[in-house]
């Protein structure tokens, strides 16, 4: 019994020192290993946590920018000389913005010194194509593809879409034979797909090929400069006509979401139409807009998800995966001027009227900003206490035979804000229109910064 009892013991003991082996052999292999493991996860921890708190900083900064910018910014204005109203702007680089007027000119304004700098327009293939009469339309859209390297914009004939490429500005392509009316709106789909808004209801989806872009890179003419192609469009489609008078069913503005590659588009009818746009044109729903007057101008919120439309009084945000019972207006505070131009920059919507002011609706706390020097700061209790609103400088106006016979005893117009654009930092604002009176000749540019 005692052999047995000892033996026993024996194995018991082997049998903890053996446990106690195991046990020390598993943590140094653990420790081994964690700390292989947290080399890794460490570095790349580190890594990526910087990326985010870096990504975070730079969202929160950009945020807290966009906030309190619009208060303290300051005004320089541009001397246009005699063009007439500009309709449509976007930057090209940290100084260069280039315009589009309604006397059909595009030129490029240099930010720092004022210089203007005429881009010559591309012509159709059959110049007795184009309407007789093309007074009063202009250029009313200008959009960068994607990668900032090609321009459209609408042609000699404000029916035709022109392409330029970046950043020389030299022409590409022509889109000549598709719109029997003027075109209204522009909007990149991919780096070589654009579609066009038309006043005559229709939008076009046009390509700009590899082969066409490689052609306008070779082509010289004798005195060697640059020539360009002139092409068709890819597919050609009407807006909806059965819901109300067909004949006024003018496509006045387009909007790309990128996630869903799905086009947004406002028909002066009052009317909100969702396509979706890849290498074709399907379309998705059509819904009355709450606020139907002067639907004029729209712009997609990639962030928040939703669509601005601008009317005659009010901004409007459509959600198209929420029923159209849910749309939320806001009013402009200015009755029958019209929201004229809308942008998103971060959570701040930026409003341009056509009594010459700029409103900046913040879409986190669903108001507008707040005036930070104003005597109604803080006070919501009248409209239009303490609201933030900036307002256009004089501008340039023609005293000419209509300005004699019709507003001579006035002594002043504001100057609508037609147009508006974010530099990429987001800390400048190209701002620009002319009067609003259709009658009137004259125009604004001006820098706030």
């Amino acid at each position: 019994m005692a052999r047995k009892t000892v033996s026993r013991k024996r194995k018991a003991g082997e049998s903890r020192e053996q446990q106690l082996g195991w046990a020390q052999s598993l943590c140094k292999r653990q420790r081994v290993t964690a700390v292989r493991r947290s080399m890794v996860c460490v570095l790349r921890g580190r890594e990526f946590r910087q990326q985010y708190h870096e990504h975070r900083l730079q969202q929160s900064m950009r945020g807290y920018a966009a906030q309190r910018l619009p208060g303290i910014l300051r005004e320089r204005e541009f001397a246009l000389g005699t063009l007439n109203k500009v309709f449509a702007s976007q930057w090209l680089n940290h100084r260069q913005v280039v315009c589009g007027t309604k006397c059909n000119t595009l030129f490029v304004v240099d930010v720092m010194t004022g210089k203007i700098t005429r881009i010559p327009m591309l012509k159709d293939r059959e110049p007795g194509c184009a309407l007789l009469d093309q007074q009063g339309c202009g250029i009313h859209a200008i959009e960068l593809n994607p990668s900032r390297s090609l321009l459209a914009t609408g042609g000699d004939n404000p029916n035709s879409l022109a392409v330029y490429r970046l950043p020389t500005l030299d022409p590409v392509c022509v889109g000549d034979e598709g719109h029997k009316d003027w075109i209204f709106s522009i909007a990149w789909i991919s780096d070589t797909m654009a579609v066009s808004g038309s006043r005559d209801g229709s939008m076009g989806l046009w390509e700009v090929s590899e082969e066409v872009l490689s052609r306008a890179e070779r082509q010289r003419d004798a005195a060697g400069v640059p020539t360009y192609s002139h092409i068709a469009h890819r597919a050609l489609k009407d807006i909806p006509k059965e819901y109300t008078n067909p004949y006024n069913c003018k496509v006045r503005a387009l909007a790309f979401n990128n996630n869903n590659k799905e086009l947004g588009a406002v028909s002066l009818d009052g009317y909100f139409h969702l396509w979706k746009a890849e290498q074709s044109l399907c379309k998705l729903q059509s819904m009355k807009l709450p606020h139907c007057k002067e639907n004029v101008c729209l712009a997609y919120g990639q962030e928040w998800s939703v669509y601005a439309v601008g009317s005659q009084a009010h901004v409007s945000f459509l959600d198209p995966r929420q029923p159209p019972n849910n749309v939320k207006s806001v009013f402009s505070r200015e009755r029958g001027s019209g929201i004229r131009s809308v942008s998103f920059y971060e959570h701040i919507i930026t409003v341009g009227t056509g009594q010459g002011s700029l409103l900046f609706y913040d879409i986190r706390a669903q108001r507008f900003l707040e005036d930070p020097s104003g005597v109604g700061c803080g006070h919501k209790g009248r409209l239009g206490d303490g609201i933030l609103k900036l307002s256009t400088g004089n501008g340039w106006l023609n005293h000419d035979e209509t300005w004699r016979s019709y507003f001579s005893d006035i002594s002043s117009f504001p100057n609508a804000v037609y147009t508006h654009c974010y530099d990429t930092s987001g800390t400048k604002l190209f701002v620009a229109g002319g009067p609003l009176c259709s009658g009137l000749h004259g125009n604004y540019a001006g820098l706030w910064s």
